[in-house]
């Protein structure tokens, strides 16, 4: 007999939050069925229990991928062909059903309110959630791709349609570096006269250039919008000075940050990839683009990156966390916040002001490893997490 499905029961209000959230044989669990509500939640236990699944369960339905590994395999119990994921999610007053069938191998399914969808992809931006995690730390000392993803993940969560874009974008660098990679195995062919490669070549660069022009516009104006909320964030969680910076440093040259408008940054990339054209026939690869820029995070002079002490990359990871959701609640309503394991690495001090700062959150969802380690300022509701199992351990608000 299989683990014993754990249903919680709430109230159903006029805000939005995610009430419910279903998981078939996903990660440890074969099947378990929670009913949540707004303000807090905590899940408590020790490691190893399945905390961590259950927030990235719900971080999965929100972007579409984990935060934890790279494909999808991993996410299904073992011995399973396929994970389901349900949630219902609660916008006043007017209830919505995703569910999202996970098929490592083959192409994953979506539905919205039991209809199939086209693609997966059409039912981004219905639930929307910020993640929190230990991983986080690879933002700051982590390679440029770690950044590269924080930036492309917010824009979806911001406007589901730069799903497409990024898919474009990353579709047309593939084909582009196949060609240039026969190229180069090619010794020379196309730089010798190749009329038809070249013309090739050319037709793939006003592709890239197209798709990455809307990427990197997008990337630049998201940047300038998360520079003084990071600082303040930063300046808020650390009791310091805000003096933790943003700037994007693109491979293209200053020229591409300082573009006036996006036909002005589309001819600076059609520039770059030219002259670099002879280089990228000589190794087989884009040189320029958006796939090869950095976000870089700085305390005051200094990069945050092999200068940062732990506590000081901690809280930087967090302030870009706790921007994103700032501008997520800008646009609209609150996204649900979650924090996997955070406050147990947190000092007294963090602890105090991270809690102050969330505590207003539509919707917070916290795992811990005891009771202990969640702020009494972030008191509710709480389950307990056991060996998969997963029960109702009632209420823990404050007097």
């Amino acid at each position: 007999m299989g683990p014993r499905t754990a249903v919680v029961r709430g109230p159903i209000l006029g805000r939005v939050y995610l009430a419910n959230l279903v998981c078939e044989d996903f990660r440890s669990y074969e099947s378990v069925a929670l009913t949540l509500e707004p303000g807090v939640t905590a899940f408590i236990g020790p490691n190893g229990q399945g905390k961590t699944n259950l927030v990235e369960a719900v971080a999965y339905i929100a972007t579409q991928s984990s935060h934890r590994v790279a494909a999808d395999a991993p996410l299904v119990r073992h011995g399973a062909a396929r994970a389901v994921l349900r949630a219902g999610i609660v916008s006043h007053e007017r209830k919505a059903i995703v569910e999202l069938e996970i098929n490592p191998g083959k192409s994953n399914r979506a539905r919205l309110n039991r209809s199939p969808a086209q693609r997966p992809r059409e039912v981004l931006g219905i639930l929307r959630a910020v993640l929190f995690a230990p991983e986080d730390l690879s933002l700051v000392k982590g390679d440029p791709g770690e950044r590269r993803r924080f930036m492309d993940d917010l824009l979806v969560a911001r406007a589901p349609r730069f799903a497409g874009v990024r898919s474009d974008y990353e579709r047309v660098l593939k084909q582009r570096n196949a060609l240039l990679k026969s190229a180069a195995a090619a010794r020379g062919r196309v730089r010798r006269g190749d009329a038809e490669g070249l013309a090739t070549l050319d037709v793939w660069d006003d592709h890239l250039t197209r798709a990455g022009t809307e990427l990197l516009a997008a990337r630049l104006a998201l940047v300038a919008e998360l520079r003084p909320l990071v600082a303040k964030c930063y300046a808020e969680i650390a009791d310091a000075p805000g003096d933790a910076r943003l700037a994007y440093r693109s491979s293209m040259g200053e020229a591409a940050t300082t573009a006036a408008d996006r036909e002005a940054l589309a001819g600076v990339m059609r520039a770059a990839l030219s002259e670099s054209r002879p280089q990228e026939l000589e190794r087989g690869i884009s040189l320029v683009g958006p796939h090869r820029d950095e976000l870089v995070l700085s305390l005051g002079d200094l990069p945050a990156r092999g200068y940062a002490s732990h506590g000081e990359s901690w809280s930087f990871a967090l302030a870009l966390r706790l921007a994103a959701f700032e501008l997520l609640r800008a646009d609209g309503d609150d996204p649900v916040l979650m924090l996997d394991d955070v406050f147990a690495e947190l000092d007294v001090g963090r602890r105090d002001r991270l809690a102050q700062m969330v505590g207003d959150a539509e919707q917070v969802i916290i795992t811990a490893a005891v009771p202990a380690d969640v702020p009494e300022a972030l008191a509710g509701r709480r389950f307990d997490v056991t060996r998969g199992q997963v029960s109702d351990g009632g209420r823990t608000d404050a007097e």
